[in-house]
């Protein structure tokens, strides 16, 4: 195996490194730069979002291309929930607005598995949108979306 492409770090994970892993999603997610967000996942990497089935690299950009022209203000937090070698499940919030100004905060989950050369090969997310004032926004600007305690009282 060449070292072209290795995202590390690589499975088998650890619960460091599979932290690690999360974190670095969350960064790059939080860019809102598709270019760079597809470069985390295999040229055939396969995704259920909602009710949406997304094949390819192409796909992936377009897909977020047109989520984040809609979801404005974009904040994403997303902790580990479990892994196995090769595995990683997700918990994650992100809070956004729409053009009207509404805001709102997604609650969900993801199902991450990956190749060996780190790379995720399949991506399955399950999320709900709620409606939240802008006095309920956890990820206001300034705030680092990892300072925020979230807690289940909070929901």
């Amino acid at each position: 195996m060449t070292t072209e492409g290795i995202k590390p770090p690589l499975p088998p994970f650890t619960i460091e490194t599979a932290r690690q892993k999360v974190k670095a999603a969350q960064d790059a997610w939080n860019t809102k730069n598709p270019d760079l967000v597809k470069n985390a996942y295999t040229p055939e990497s396969i995704w259920r979002n909602r009710d949406k089935f997304i094949r390819g690299t192409d796909e992936i950009v377009q897909f977020l291309t047109e989520k984040w022209s809609v979801e404005n203000g974009y904040r994403l937090r997303k902790e580990l929930f479990a892994f196995t070698d090769n595995k990683i499940a997700v918990q994650f919030w992100y809070e956004w607005h729409d053009a009207s100004g509404q805001w709102w905060r997604t609650y969900g989950l993801e199902d991450w598995t990956f190749a060996e050369d780190g790379r995720m090969r399949k991506r399955q997310m399950s999320g709900n949108d709620v409606k939240i004032s802008d006095e309920e926004r956890w990820f206001t600007d300034g705030v680092d979306v990892n300072s925020v305690s979230i807690s289940e009282k909070h929901w």
